[in-house]
């Protein structure tokens, strides 16, 4: 029998994975449960193009770093118009299955913890929410040893013959991408000199304006859903989600815009 379109996607397994909690079930809770769901399945397509897209910067190939990284670009404004979506269901249908969640919460999201850590948002004290013994967490410590996309974009740029400061080629890429003023400056030189590398760092910022713009949609759409309440799982909510506003992955590529 030739393969199906049901079978080669696994579409009845996929089906049946939307179990609601609720009694009833509360209608709303078919809808939260498949954005999330969706949210994941984009998270790993993330992570598989950003893997790519190191690779091919590590090849020198950066035809096809750029076209990945706005297909990467492209998957995140699809994660901002899924907010819209979301925000269809008002406060008193989310509270209508809430309690529900239990300890469930979004900030346990290990794919979007392993997205952090591959864009160089790497923070120890996140993996301590998962078992040591856990997959999440055998997940999260190979991506906090990795370097990152900053990282290959560095040493992308010292084999076109760019003099990147060694400090940064060689730096510990477990600590957080911190700002470098001899880095800047070559930044601004690229910028006025050499179109095609500018455009792989307009890229970056693109990307890195697109993971603001998810992070901003959320937390207005948290606020809108539960005001101030604490979040699921017992995180702080909207306090947590506004302390990651405006945090730039690549700082030197917005510093620089100043001297341009």
């Amino acid at each position: 029998m030739s393969l199906t379109y049901t079978d080669y996607l696994a579409i009845e397994g996929l089906l049946a994975l939307q179990k609601p909690h609720s009694p009833g079930p509360e209608h709303d809770e078919m809808l939260f449960i498949i954005i999330h769901q969706v949210y994941e399945l984009w998270f790993k397509q993330v992570l598989h193009e950003l893997d790519y897209v190191q690779g091919r910067l590590q090849q020198n190939d950066a035809m096809r770093a750029l076209h990945t990284l706005r297909r990467i670009l492209t998957i995140f404004k699809t994660l901002v118009s899924q907010i819209d979506v979301l925000e269809t269901m008002t406060p008193l249908e989310f509270l209508s299955f809430r309690d529900r969640l239990d300890s469930a919460s979004g900030f346990q999201s290990y794919q979007f913890r392993e997205l952090e850590f591959a864009l160089g948002h790497k923070r120890r004290g996140v993996m301590v929410h998962y078992p040591e013994d856990s997959l999440p967490r055998q997940r999260l410590e190979t991506r906090y040893k990795q370097p990152t996309l900053w990282d290959s974009f560095l040493h992308f740029l010292a084999g076109n013959g760019y003099a990147v400061p060694t400090s940064l080629l060689q730096r510990d890429v477990t600590q957080p991408v911190t700002p470098s003023l001899p880095l800047q400056e070559l930044l601004v030189d690229i910028y006025r000199q050499d179109a095609n590398m500018m455009h792989v760092c307009e890229r970056l910022v693109d990307l890195d304006e697109g993971v603001q713009e998810w992070r901003y949609r959320h937390v207005q759409m948290v606020q809108r859903t539960i005001g101030n309440k604490s979040g699921t799982g017992g995180s702080s909510g909207v306090r947590y989600l506004t302390s990651t506003l405006f945090q730039p992955l690549f700082p030197d590529l917005w510093a620089i815009r100043t001297a341009l």
